[in-house]
C-alpha cells in the first residue's frame, strides 16, 4: 500500500493492489472521513489519520507500506507531538524540563538588542519549551517581537535556519521594524514577491497571496529547517474549509516548527480554536479543542488547554486605563422614515428565506449603512462618490417619492453620526489632539474626507495606493489632526499609540476580532504613563447598531471567558468599561430577524 497525499494537503491518499481491495474497503470503515475513490484507492482527511493511525496496524502486510516523504515526516512528529501534548495536560504527569526564565538572554545571544518586558521573557520560555506553539497575548503585547525572539533562540540552537512569516499586509511595516530594532545583524528579510529568494533568511506574505504562492514556498520550507509563523492567525480560523486555512495546512508539514500569533484566536466561537490548533498540532491538537470545550464550561476548557499556549492579558501590560463609552444617538425624521421602510421590506423577505445567509450577510451591510445615513445605499457616479451634504438643509417637499428622498437626503436632513465626529474631531484638534475615525464603508469614509476636510485628513482603505505614506502623514504631519479608516484594512498590525489616543467608531460590524483589533491600535504596549485614551462609539436608536452591540459583547464575553482574561469581558459592556458580511454568524443572524420582525411590526 502507498500513503501519500491527495488531491491537497489535508487529504490523505491511500492506494492499495488489486488483490488488497478488500482490505482496503475494511480499512476505509476504521476512519469517520474515509472515502473511496475507486476500488483501489481510499482519501482520509490527514487529521482523522493523524488521529486514527493505529487502524493501520490491521494492514496485512505492514512491511509493504511505502509513505511519502513528507507525510511521513509529519506523522512521526504528529505522533511525537501527541505524547508531548498529552503529558502537558495531564496534570499528574511529568512534563519535561522548562526553559528557565533567567536562560532566555544566554539562549537569544549577544545578538539580541531588543528590550523585553518581564511578560515577553515569559512568554519567549514557554514557547521555546514547546516543539510548536500559540501566543494569545492580547493587541499590543508585542507578539512580532516575541516571535522573532523564538526564531532567534531557535536559529542559535541550529533547530531552525529559516523564518515564513504569513499575515496580512499591515503587518509587513512591524516585523521589518522589529528585524532592525532587536537584531545587531538582521535578518535578510523580504517580503515575497513572485519567487521565494533562496537567499533570504526570512520570507514575508499576505494570506491573499498564500494560495498561489503555494508551490514555490513549499520547497523554500523544505530546502532548509524552517519555523512558519502565521500573524493574526484566526484569519485562517476556517481551517481546510477556507482559502487562507487550506493554503496554511499545505505548507505545514513542511516546517520543522509552527507558531501562531493572534489576539483574538476565537472571535466567533470554539470552532475557530479547533482550526487553530489544528494547524499548531495536526489531529491530536484539533481533538483535544473539541473534548476541552464539548463540555461547555468555557471556563475549564481554558484551563486544561493552557498549557498549550501563551496569553499576556491586558491588565499585565500595565497601560493607563482607557475610556470607553457609546454615544446613543436619535435619527432625524427623515432618515428615521427612510430606515423603518427598509426593515419593513427587508422583514416582508424574511418569511420562509431565513437559510439564504449570503442574502441576509447582504442585508446586513445594508442596515448599517442605513443606520448611518440611508443616502449610502442610492447609486451615486461612482460606487464610493461621497455624500454632498447641503449647508443649511432645504427644507423636504412634499409628496416626494421615498426612493427619491432616500438619494436625495443629504440635501434635507445632515447624518447625525457625521456630525457628532465632527464635534469630536474639532474639539480634539482644538486641543492638539489627533483623531482616528472608523467606518466600515469606503463611501462613509470618502464622505468624512469632505465634511473633516479643514482638518486635512489622510484616508487609509484596501484601494489606498500608498498606504506608509497616508500614516506616516497622519503621525507626523502636525496639520494631519485626523486619520479615516476601516478595521478591515487598518485593525491589525499598525501601531499609532505614540501619535494618537482618540478614536471615533462611526459604525460597527458583527466582526468581534476585528473590532478588538481595530481598538489596540491607540492603546497597546509603549503607551506613557499618564497618556489619556478615550473611545467613542456612535450608535443610531433603536437600529442595528444596538444589535450589533449586544452581539459584540457576547462574542467578547465569550473570548474572555476561553482564555481566562477579565479584561476582554470588561469590553463586552461598552457603555460600563473602558465577517460573511458585517461578519454576520448564524447566532447574528438570529438576533437580526428578531429585530426586523420587532421593528416592522
Amino acid at each position: 500500500m502507498e500513503i501519500g497525499f491527495g488531491d491537497d494537503a489535508t487529504t490523505a491518499r491511500l492506494r492499495a493492489r488489486k488483490d488488497r481491495r478488500a482490505e482496503l474497503r475494511r480499512l476505509a470503515l476504521r476512519f469517520q472521513s474515509g472515502v473511496q475513490r475507486t476500488a483501489s484507492t481510499l482519501d482520509v482527511e490527514i487529521d482523522d489519520l493523524l488521529v486514527n493511525l493505529r487502524a493501520l496496524a490491521a494492514w496485512p502486510e505492514p512491511k509493504t507500506v511505502v509513505w511519502d516523504r513528507q507525510l511521513a515526516i509529519l506523522t512521526r512528529d504528529s505522533a511525537q507531538d501527541a505524547q508531548r501534548v498529552a503529558r502537558r495536560l495531564d496534570s499528574a504527569s511529568t512534563v519535561e524540563a522548562e526553559v528557565d526564565l533567567g536562560a532566555v538572554d544566554e539562549l537569544l545571544g549577544p545578538g539580541w538588542t531588543g528590550s523585553l518586558t518581564p511578560f515577553q521573557r515569559r512568554d519567549i520560555a514557554k514557547l521555546l519549551s514547546l516543539r510548536h506553539g500559540a501566543n494569545f497575548s492580547v493587541p499590543g503585547a508585542g507578539k512580532t517581537r516575541v516571535g522573532l525572539a523564538v526564531f532567534q533562540a531557535l536559529r542559535r540552537q541550529s533547530s531552525v535556519e529559516r523564518l515564513l512569516i504569513v499575515g496580512p499586509k499591515s503587518c509587513y511595516e512591524s516585523w521589518l521594524y522589529e528585524n532592525e530594532e532587536c537584531l545587531d545583524e538582521p535578518l535578510r528579510m523580504t517580503v515575497y514577491d513572485r519567487f521565494a529568494d533562496p537567499s533570504a533568511d526570512a520570507l514575508i506574505i499576505n494570506y491573499e497571496r498564500l494560495d498561489r504562492a503555494a508551490n514555490d514556498l513549499g520547497p523554500w520550507l523544505s530546502a532548509r529547517p524552517s519555523l512558519l509563523l502565521l500573524d493574526e492567525a484566526h484569519r485562517m480560523k476556517a481551517g481546510a474549509r477556507g482559502v487562507y486555512g487550506s493554503a496554511c495546512l499545505a505548507l505545514a508539514p513542511r516546517a520543522r516548527h509552527r507558531l501562531i500569533l493572534t489576539g483574538t484566536p476565537a472571535p466567533n466561537g470554539a470552532k475557530d480554536l479547533e482550526n487553530l490548533f489544528g494547524f499548531v498540532w495536526p489531529g491530536y491538537g484539533r481533538q483535544q479543542v473539541i473534548q476541552a470545550v464539548g463540555g461547555g464550561d468555557l471556563a475549564k476548557a481554558s484551563q486544561v488547554l493552557r498549557p498549550l499556549f501563551v496569553r499576556t492579558t491586558k491588565r499585565e501590560l500595565g497601560l493607563p486605563p482607557v475610556t470607553t463609552k457609546i454615544r446613543t444617538l436619535g435619527m432625524p425624521p427623515l432618515h428615521e422614515e427612510i430606515y423603518k421602510a427598509l426593515l419593513g421590506s427587508f422583514s416582508a423577505r424574511a418569511a420562509g428565506s431565513e437559510a439564504d445567509f449570503l442574502a441576509w450577510g447582504r442585508i446586513a451591510v445594508y442596515l448599517l449603512m442605513a443606520a448611518t445615513s440611508p443616502a449610502l445605499l442610492s447609486v451615486g457616479t461612482t460606487r464610493y462618490e461621497p455624500l454632498a451634504y447641503q449647508v443649511p438643509p432645504l427644507p423636504i417637499p412634499q409628496g416626494t417619492p421615498l426612493a427619491d428622498l432616500m438619494r436625495d437626503l443629504p440635501s434635507y436632513e445632515f447624518s447625525p453620526k457625521y456630525l457628532e465626529a465632527l464635534k469630536i474631531v474639532a474639539a480634539n484638534a482644538a486641543s492638539g489632539r489627533k483623531t482616528l475615525v472608523w467606518s466600515t464603508f469606503i463611501r462613509s469614509l470618502n464622505t468624512l474626507e469632505r465634511i473633516l476636510k479643514e482638518f486635512r485628513p489622510e484616508v487609509v482603505h484596501g484601494g489606498t495606493e500608498d498606504r506608509e505614506a497616508a500614516i506616516a502623514r497622519f503621525r507626523y504631519d502636525p496639520d494631519c489632526m485626523v486619520l479615516l479608516s476601516n478595521p478591515a484594512t487598518l485593525g491589525e498590525g499598525i501601531s499609532l499609540h505614540r501619535h494618537c489616543h482618540d478614536a471615533v467608531y462611526i459604525d460597527r460590524d458583527f466582526a468581534a476580532g476585528r473590532f478588538l483589533q481595530s481598538l489596540d491600535r491607540i492603546h497597546r504596549l509603549g503607551l506613557a504613563p499618564d497618556a489619556e485614551t478615550h473611545i467613542t462609539v456612535l450608535a443610531s436608536k433603536e437600529t442595528i447598531d444596538e444589535v450589533v452591540d449586544f452581539r459584540l459583547g457576547q462574542k467578547l464575553q465569550f473570548m474572555g471567558t476561553v482564555l481566562d482574561d477579565p479584561a476582554v469581558q470588561q469590553l463586552s459592556d461598552l457603555e460600563e468599561e473602558p465577517a460573511v458580511g458585517g461578519g454576520l454568524d448564524q447566532a447574528d443572524l438570529q438576533v437580526l430577524l428578531g429585530h426586523l420582525h420587532a421593528r416592522a411590526a
